[in-house]
């Protein structure tokens, strides 16, 4: 069972992935191990949010989401690897990264979800082929997921070789941004697919 994240999302969404994890044999969650200066920059950009009441957010915590009885693991990079990669950045587009993170949360805490939402905004369940390989290819998104996806993906393929014929419900929770590599790479290496599909609602922009 994959679970798209946001960093930051209304209690009810929380308290809905809480509930379905009840039902799950294993956790597989996101999470950098660590602390470092440049990962707590990027993370103002949704971190700021939630401090603001108005807003009706919260960010994701392990504590708000999962279960006590349901056993975890966290196959993410260390704060140190995720700015090694991030450094493989041209100079000026990784200065500039941290520069924009912290105003991106300052906008988001005093607007906002309406911040990131256009008024003409057309939600489409499949964005076109174009756009999503844009997307997929950028140098940003590649620094910021490409280790990442990496490491989930050989931590499911051992969860797959370990425990492939035991009937278990596995529970991947991390952000919509991995899902794509998640989807694929399950589909070329095990020949999983998508089954069915459920949506919760993550916020609502007033």
């Amino acid at each position: 069972m994959i679970f798209p994240m946001l960093h930051v999302a209304s209690p009810t969404f929380c308290s809905q992935v809480r509930l379905r994890l009840r039902e799950c044999d294993l956790v597989v969650i996101e999470g950098i191990r660590g602390k470092s200066v440049g990962v707590s920059v990027l993370t103002l950009a949704y971190r700021f949010a939630p401090r603001r009441r108005r807003n009706g957010l919260q960010e994701q915590r392990d504590d708000l989401l999962l279960p006590e009885d349901v056993p975890v693991v966290n196959p993410d990079v260390t704060a140190a690897e995720a700015i090694e990669d991030l450094r493989t950045l041209p100079r000026w587009m990784y200065v500039l990264l941290m520069v924009v993170a912290p105003v991106m949360g300052l906008v988001f805490a005093l607007r906002g979800p309406r911040a990131f939402l256009d008024e003409d905004l057309v939600v489409e369940d499949l964005p076109s082929t174009l756009r999503a390989e844009m997307m997929a290819d950028g140098p940003v998104e590649r620094a910021l997921t490409g280790r990442r996806d990496q490491r989930l993906l050989d931590a499911l393929g051992e969860i797959h070789t370990q425990r492939g014929a035991e009937s278990i419900r596995v529970a991947i929770v991390y952000g919509a941004g991995h899902v794509p590599a998640i989807v694929s790479g399950l589909w070329d290496r095990y020949a999983y697919r998508p089954r069915e599909a459920e949506w919760l609602t993550v916020f609502i922009a007033e």
